[in-house]
């Protein structure tokens, strides 16, 4: 009955150090997740799922491992924002796979990148033909960004020379939860 308790322990102390985890390294959603971001996220799972049930290893050891991985990616995060090469071996480059209504196989072979999801990618983008863009990429974090040739994009008051008052303020929310 002991080894339960400790489970219990072991897992409270893991939830929390993923929160402070977490926190440290900043707000991210998984949408905007690069692949060094998944990879980073995935091992702080695992060495925290260690702490929660792998009662053999002692809890200080993984604390220790945990709080290294946490300070490491930290400081990666940190050399990525000053050095702009750091940060392009470490998130990548976006990958252009259309260029001027043309498809760009060698791109899309090297990404392993599927014509299906290209098209459906480009619908989630309202382009229903390649010949309406005149790039399209794919970002770091897997999404797809298209620019559609000017005759092809969207008409907005500048265009139209109309005068356009601005904001004031920032909207509020005046309603919450119904």
């Amino acid at each position: 009955m002991e080894e339960h308790y400790e489970v219990i322990i072991r897992s409270i102390i893991a939830f929390s150090l993923l929160i402070v985890g977490a926190r440290i390294l900043g707000k991210q959603t998984i949408s905007q997740m690069t692949i060094f971001d998944f990879v980073a996220s995935i091992s702080l799972g695992a060495i925290a799922a260690n702490l929660a049930f792998n009662t053999s290893v002692k809890i200080h050891h993984i604390v220790l491992a945990y709080t290294i991985f946490v300070i490491v990616l930290y400081l990666i995060a940190l050399l990525s924002l000053k050095n702009r090469k750091s940060r392009k071996f470490f998130a990548g480059d976006p990958t252009v796979i259309i260029e001027n209504g043309k498809i760009l196989e060698h791109n899309m072979k090297k990404m392993r990148y599927t014509l299906d999801y290209l098209n459906q990618q480009l619908r989630e983008k309202d382009v229903f033909d390649i010949k309406e863009v005149m790039y399209a990429l794919i970002e770091t974090n897997g999404s797809l960004t298209v620019l559609k040739n000017p005759e092809n994009r969207n008409i907005t008051k500048k265009d139209m020379l109309q005068y356009v008052q601005p904001e004031q303020q920032l909207p509020i929310e005046l309603i919450m939860d119904g």
